[in-house]
């Protein structure tokens, strides 16, 4: 979903010479980042060039419960994985430091980053991989665990929640 945050993220993976991978990060709203993924993987398909997996990578941000849910089941029902934040991406980068299972605003992800990271968190860090690497089977734990507290997980409603350690677990398997 986001132009830059994201992507910068997910283009720092060592999978570059193991698989190909194209990050797209297309700035776009829940619907049209979904039709978007739909698009390019059919263009692949024509074009003899398929995909194994598709994802996409979006968050609640401000988008209603009903928006960020249809886009959900939208990207399920084209066999495309979603990889989703209530409320922004950010939370992924938080549950390096600690578990967090209280709603905040993410209007406060970035003070609180600055504080983990000892150094000003900005958004769209091109180094944010690097900085969080070594912690990354941290998030994954914390991650997990707040996705075990919701016996059926409505991403739209449970604030704060992720899959997001799905996508990270998965890109760290196939460079394995």
């Amino acid at each position: 979903e986001g132009a830059k945050t994201e992507p910068n993220y997910f283009r720092k993976f060592p999978y570059a010479d193991v698989f190909d991978v194209e990050v797209v990060g297309a700035g776009r709203n829940t619907d049209s980042l979904v039709e978007e993924a739909v698009r390019l993987r059919d263009v692949a398909e024509r074009d003899g060039v398929p995909f194994n997996e598709v994802w996409c990578v979006f968050d609640r941000d401000s988008f209603t419960p009903q928006e960020f849910n249809r886009a959900r089941q939208i990207a399920l029902n084209e066999h495309i994985r979603p990889a989703m934040t209530n409320e922004a991406f950010e939370l992924w980068y938080l549950l390096h430091f600690n578990f967090h299972d209280a709603g905040i605003s993410r209007k406060s992800y970035g003070d609180r980053l600055t504080v983990a990271l000892k150094q000003e968190y900005r958004k769209n860090m091109p180094n944010a991989y690097e900085l969080l690497l070594a912690l990354q089977p941290n998030a994954i734990r914390n991650a997990t665990t707040l996705l075990r507290r919701y016996p059926w997980w409505n991403p739209e409603a449970h604030n704060p929640s992720t899959n997001v350690h799905l996508l990270v677990l998965r890109l760290n398997e196939l460079a394995e």
